[in-house]
């Protein structure tokens, strides 16, 4: 697959991970005081924690959740509980501290970085990033939601804040979201990705009645009709039907794996910039931690289609960086199993091999 100039370093320049790695991990997990494997999926948790940072003994992983906010044209089908306004309205309730992830942030010990990827209406607070490609995308239930360029300078503008994040002591950086509209737009992305139908895609997003799916799921089909998006193309099908976060969330998963940082994704529209990222370069998939599963019916498609399990399954659909934030205290406790735990032999606890 052909790669577009601007992305040629974050996708070009992401490597395969080391297996010698994960095996040592798994022998270093092996010799702890505790019958093999019974910390079950704490132990994978570690194991790729270790794999992507390149340690047994990785240090601490300082967290960062990435909360990019873009407005969509197809929010004027009807197609979410909530008004578009919404959207520029909860950025400055991130910034104020007053939103579920901020909360959870707080207690994980995560810093917050907030980004304007394309609002129509942001509000002026302090420490917004602007990152912004437009004042929402065009419609794209009557065509593409924006121009190719802009999905393009989307992604590169994502990586380079992702590897800024990494190189500022990131070890781990999530990605959140928000956007009325943006589940309908995941919803496109993932039909013209895995060739699954509209119906099967779509879920409540916000709140909405049995006749607000079948609506959502009419709207998908014509987006997916008028634009014909490409299953080997991910960057034409970002600008097709997706949004201007999602190109930027894209892009920060590049950005943190090119610098060895554990990329958790959260709910169904950050595992959809995830998994366009992993199309344009598959390697990411190694960096990949799923905090939890979304009722979203479309979720566990992509989930699938990452080779992901995911950490939680609590019925959170709120987005935002929610989960992956919730998730944060397990990675911080499978690297401490993996670092702090004593051996057998330092414990001089008997081994029966078992």
């Amino acid at each position: 697959m052909s790669v577009d100039a601007p992305l040629d370093g974050p996708v070009r320049g992401l490597a395969p991970l080391d297996p010698a790695v994960e095996r040592d991990a798994r022998a270093a997990l092996d010799a702890k005081t505790k019958p093999r494997r019974s910390l079950g999926t704490l132990e994978d948790l570690a194991t790729r924690i270790a794999s992507v940072r390149g340690s047994t003994r990785p240090a601490p992983l300082d967290p960062v959740v990435v909360v990019a906010a873009g407005d969509h044209g197809v929010a004027h089908e009807d197609v979410s509980a909530y008004p578009q306004e919404v959207t520029g309205q909860m950025l400055a309730n991130f910034a104020g501290g007053g939103a579920a992830v901020a909360v959870l942030c707080r207690i994980a010990g995560a810093r917050l970085v907030i980004v304007d990827a394309g609002v129509v209406s942001p509000p002026v607070v302090p420490g917004l990033r602007d990152l912004a490609l437009g004042r929402g995308t065009a419609n794209a239930a009557a065509g593409p939601a924006m121009e190719r360029r802009i999905a393009v300078d989307g992604v590169a503008r994502g990586a380079a804040l992702g590897r800024e994040l990494v190189d500022s002591g990131a070890g781990v950086v999530a990605l959140g979201e928000m956007g009325i509209g943006n589940t309908t737009v995941a919803a496109a992305v993932t039909c013209a990705l895995l060739g699954c139908d509209p119906a099967v895609a779509c879920g409540r997003g916000t709140g909405l009645d049995q006749a607000g799916v079948a609506r959502k799921v009419e709207v998908v089909g014509r987006m997916l009709a008028v634009n014909a998006p490409r299953a080997d193309d991910p960057l034409g099908t970002l600008a097709a039907v997706g949004g201007f976060e999602l190109a930027v969330l894209a892009g920060v998963a590049l950005g943190a794996a090119g610098g060895r940082a554990v990329v958790l994704v959260d709910g169904y529209i950050s595992s959809v910039s995830a998994l366009v990222a992993a199309r344009l370069a598959p390697a990411l998939e190694g960096y990949l931690v799923a905090s939890h599963r979304s009722p979203e019916p479309g979720h566990a498609l992509v989930l699938e289609a990452l080779r992901l399990d995911p950490l939680l399954d609590l019925g959170l659909r709120l987005g935002e960086g929610s989960g992956a934030a919730l998730a944060l205290p397990l990675l911080a406790a499978a690297r401490a199993i993996l670092v702090e735990m004593a051996t057998f032999a330092e414990a001089g606890v008997s081994d029966t091999g078992r």
